[in-house]
């Protein structure tokens, strides 16, 4: 409406200023009439300098170019030096010149003036006068009141000011009308949301939302759909870390008691409480990485890393293990651009090298390779342990499913594998088979590769 308001506005001035001119012109025309009469009536002896003009108006005579009552007409009629013949000396003679481009046949000029202490309006004709005893050049000035012109000037503009008002009611409630109807959707689909119990995140249906809101619904519902799988993953995560935390305390709280009443040796009760610690500790910061994970999802400030850089560091912080077990190491990597956060790629290196050493006997071979193709890296661990059984491999990447529960948490291979889906990669397990029997275990990731950067 701002903009409408502001358009007729424009138009109300533009119109008024219009019809006032033609309202002039119109009178100004009678002005020009009423001079033209009264040139007729004049009469001249003499020529040029010496030629002396003569003039009877009877001022009934203009009463015909009145248009009412309201306006009042008077004349002078004066020779080119200004000298009075006729009409009302008061009347200021015009000093003025005739314009080089008129509308009218004639040498007419119009300008505004004050008689009397009234605003008038005032025609000046300069009317060529011959007769048999003489010739000269008149000046006919008539001047008009201007209260018929502002009476009807306001009555134009009141007229011009009713229907733009009237049209702009008309635009006001055509507008009310159609935005209520076009918002009726919207506001029933906000009292909806509005109604919905706390902690309801289902997709909101909307088959007669305006065509124009469906990408906004559809947004909104992805943006709902996201909210809800966050609310899932840490209703789990709580459900998970009470239930795996509580049987480490337990088992604790078991062996403090023990060891109170002296059912064991001081010692022999250190060491197993310092394992049931260990097992606690190891659960507790999984678990931490695994909610970690699916927070880093939910950003997308994803840098492109070189994996080749972040697999040797996290290799060089492991060597002791390495070395401890006496575990014959090979590292072959190039340069390998992904877009991750570094945290993941260090966590993904380090979880899968952790159970590479664990299930590598003393002596054995580890190797780490990173390859890549136009589209793809893969990085893949090699061990020589015992490998995994075809059943094992289906539920090895399920949280809390570690192959010797009393050596893992189970939360290792799960929070890889959730880390490859948060970077749209893939993780795989497959035995090493050497002259059939199974040589080691092959962890191979796959991650897409920073196509720009080479």
């Amino acid at each position: 409406m701002l903009p409408v308001g502001l358009l007729i506005v424009v138009n109300t001035v533009s119109l008024y200023r219009q019809a006032l001119n033609a309202v002039n012109i119109a009178y100004d025309r009678t002005l020009l009439a009423s001079a033209k009469s009264i040139g007729e009536e004049l009469d001249v002896v003499g020529y040029d300098e010496l030629s002396e003009l003569r003039v009877t108006v009877p001022y009934a005579a203009l009463e015909a170019f009145e248009a009412d009552n309201q306006s009042r007409i008077f004349y002078r009629v004066s020779s080119l030096k200004g000298e009075m013949v006729s009409g009302f000396g008061e009347l200021p003679f015009w000093r003025g010149r005739i314009p080089t481009r008129s509308a009218y046949a004639a040498l007419v000029d119009f300008y505004d003036d004050s008689f009397r202490g009234e605003a008038v309006r005032v025609a000046v004709l300069l009317q060529p006068v011959v007769s048999a005893q003489g010739r000269a050049m008149a000046v006919i000035q008539v001047a008009e009141t201007l209260e018929l012109r502002q009476t009807l000037a306001r009555k134009i503009l009141f007229d011009t000011l009713w229907r733009q008002a009237l049209l702009v009611a008309v635009i006001a409630l055509v507008a009310v009308v159609v935005v209520q109807r076009a918002t009726r959707p919207v506001r029933r689909l906000s009292a909806e949301l509005q109604a919905r119990p706390e902690g309801d995140l289902t997709p909101i249906a909307a088959p007669d939302a305006p065509r124009e809101l469906l990408p906004l619904v559809d947004a909104t519902n992805q943006v709902m759909a996201r909210l809800q799988h966050l609310l899932d993953h840490q209703k789990r995560f709580v459900r998970d870390a009470s239930h795996q935390l509580r049987t480490p305390l337990a088992v604790l709280k078991t062996q403090v008691q023990s060891a109170l009443r002296g059912d064991m040796e001081p010692r022999e009760a250190l060491v197993e409480i310092n394992q049931t610690v260990a097992r606690a500790t190891l659960l507790a910061n999984q678990m931490l990485a695994l909610a970690k994970v699916e927070q880093l999802r939910q950003q997308a400030d994803l840098q492109a890393i070189d994996l080749a850089q972040v697999v040797r560091s996290v290799a060089l912080d492991v060597s002791p293990l390495i070395a401890e077990k006496d575990i014959d190491f090979e590292i072959q990597t190039v340069a390998a651009p992904v877009r991750a956060h570094e945290w993941m790629l260090g966590e993904l290196t380090r979880n899968l090298l952790h159970n590479a050493i664990k299930h590598s006997p003393t002596g054995g071979t580890l190797a780490v390779r990173i390859v890549r193709d136009a589209r793809h890296v893969a990085l893949t661990i090699s061990d020589s342990g015992p490998g995994i059984t075809g059943e094992l491999s289906d539920r090895l990447f399920q949280p809390f499913s570690a192959g010797n529960v009393r050596h893992g948490s189970g939360l290792g291979l799960a929070i890889c594998r959730e880390i490859t889906q948060a970077l749209d990669g893939s993780i795989s397990l497959d035995n090493r088979q050497d002259h059939g029997h199974i040589a080691g275990l092959d962890a191979t990731v796959r991650l897409p590769l920073v196509q720009n950067m080479g």
